[in-house]
């Protein structure tokens, strides 16, 4: 294809530093993944993996329901109209890499890191052998078809969760036999409640979401372990519709908003006070598509509740601290007619407790927090948020003044290409520089979003991970500049 011009390629033009797309996706071409699937698990894989997306998210049954039945069932809307139809030449450009990376200068975009679409969802699947048959098919259909683009471009392996011997074996897989460098984690899985389960039909309705931090089922360190060994971030890509305030059985969008970040949220939340981030320090984790208001609302939140509910600061609200005799003649001074005299002697009675064991008032014993200084260090080094070019609220990521100890959050560039909320693959990194243009962010800042923060997330425990791209000696540079 001939070069066009764009305005994502004239910003470009003007730039001293690289744009990397730390969130791109990829659109699966499904009479070639179909193919991959069945060499994985033989022809009746095809017709699992069908059901497992009607069953793991989309919630296809829905079309087919009537308006009663989707309010008896409490059916969710299911997403609908989710690729660029309309831009043919977008839409073919997420399913064909060769024509993704003609493109690439058109975007302004030097290096972009690709997730999948349908492949979002096999992690999450609930059979386990459909789930390990399609995670692995993808896996191999990604290595197989980007391959020969990565000085541009590289895709996402997806990693099922559900049990850890699950997760080593993908891991192992996918980063030592098929050389993809990034991975895809689910954010939770869904784990049933054992006392609902004895009522079938009331089953799927009652679940809990196991975040691999606290209250998992299984230990998942050894997971974070092989991640560090190998020279993967673990990034987390996962809905969050279908459960908590997302289950609207007639608006989509009412499930749509927010759903990213929710699932970031808890995930993130989950590994940092389960000690993830204390015991793997080194270790980087990417939420995607969220934006980064949650990340700091997260951080606030943090700093709040360990500055009241630290284990020194927590006794003094235990109920037993109680003057009885001082709460006694307060209620004969002040409580009036309608405290009645009935309850003179007992007026503290209500406030007992039934925590007896004092390991279970420290709820930061996992993560040790010492001080404020430490949640700073367990937290923002750690985690990263992928934001995209429409959203006004990245520019929170860089606002120090405001930031709980004057933090820059992680925030990283994510284009989002390939989905509908991308009309025009061409104009993402021009609209993602509006920030600049609004005096939202500065140009630094800017460097830092696109560039910087991106180069050193992938890179930190793989220095090699731009080696022999487009972008290898400017991230090597950056590299060389941090060491001085």
């Amino acid at each position: 294809m001939a070069a066009v011009k764009s305005k994502s390629a004239a910003l470009r033009a003007r730039l001293s530093h690289p744009i990397i797309d730390s969130d791109g996706h990829l659109l699966e071409f499904l009479p070639v993944l179909t193919e991959y699937v069945q060499k994985a698990g033989g022809a009746g894989a095809v017709k699992d993996f069908r059901v497992g997306f009607r069953t793991a998210y989309l919630n296809f049954d829905w079309y087919r329901q009537s308006a009663q039945e989707r309010r008896e069932l409490w059916s969710r809307r299911p997403p609908f109209y989710m690729v660029p139809a309309r831009n043919t030449l977008d839409l073919a450009s997420g399913l064909f890499p060769q024509l993704l990376h003609e493109r690439m200068d058109e975007f302004g975009f030097d290096y972009a890191v690709l997730y999948p679409t349908m492949g979002l969802h096999p992690p999450m699947f609930a059979g386990e052998e459909i789930r390990r048959i399609g995670c692995r098919a993808l896996n191999d259909y990604y290595a197989d078809l980007f391959g020969e683009f990565g000085d541009r471009m590289t895709p996402a392996a997806i990693i099922p969760m559900h049990t850890p011997r699950e997760a080593l074996e993908e891991l192992d897989y996918a980063v030592t036999k098929r050389g993809l460098k990034v991975v895809m984690l689910p954010n939770y899985v869904k784990r049933p409640i054992a006392a609902a389960a004895k009522y079938p039909e009331a089953a799927r309705y009652a679940f809990r979401l196991d975040t691999y931090g606290i209250d998992s089922e299984y230990d998942y360190d050894p997971v974070w372990r092989r991640c560090e060994e190998l020279g993967v971030v673990p990034t987390f890509h996962s809905p969050g519709e279908g459960w908590g305030s997302r289950t609207s059985i007639s608006n989509f969008v009412y499930n749509h908003i927010g759903h990213f970040a929710a699932a970031g949220e808890a995930t993130a939340k989950s590994l940092f006070m389960g000690g993830v981030t204390r015991r793997f320090p080194k270790l980087k984790f990417l939420f995607l598509e969220g934006g980064v208001g949650w990340g700091r609302s997260l951080l606030c939140d943090l700093v709040g509740h360990w500055e009241k509910r630290n284990v020194r600061e927590v006794v003094k609200y235990d109920p037993r601290a109680v003057d009885r005799a001082r709460l006694s003649e307060l209620h004969q001074r002040y409580g009036g007619k309608l405290f009645r005299a009935a309850v003179v002697g007992q007026e503290a009675a209500q406030f007992g407790t039934n925590v007896e064991d004092p390991a279970m008032i420290d709820e930061f014993a996992a993560c040790a927090i010492e001080s404020k200084q430490d949640l700073r260090d367990r937290f923002v080094p750690s985690f990263y948020f992928g934001c995209e070019a429409d959203d006004p609220v990245t520019a929170a990521a860089f606002d120090a003044t405001r930031n709980p100890f004057g933090a820059r959050l992680n925030a990283v560039f994510g284009s989002d290409i390939g989905h509908f909320d991308v009309p025009d693959m061409s104009a993402v990194a021009a609209e993602a520089y509006e920030l600049v243009e609004h005096g939202l962010i500065t140009e630094d800042d800017f460097r830092d979003f696109v560039f910087v923060n991106p180069a050193r997330l992938w890179t930190a425990v793989n220095p090699d991970f731009f080696k022999g791209t487009a972008v290898a000696s400017a991230v090597a540079s950056l590299a060389s500049q941090k060491a001085a």
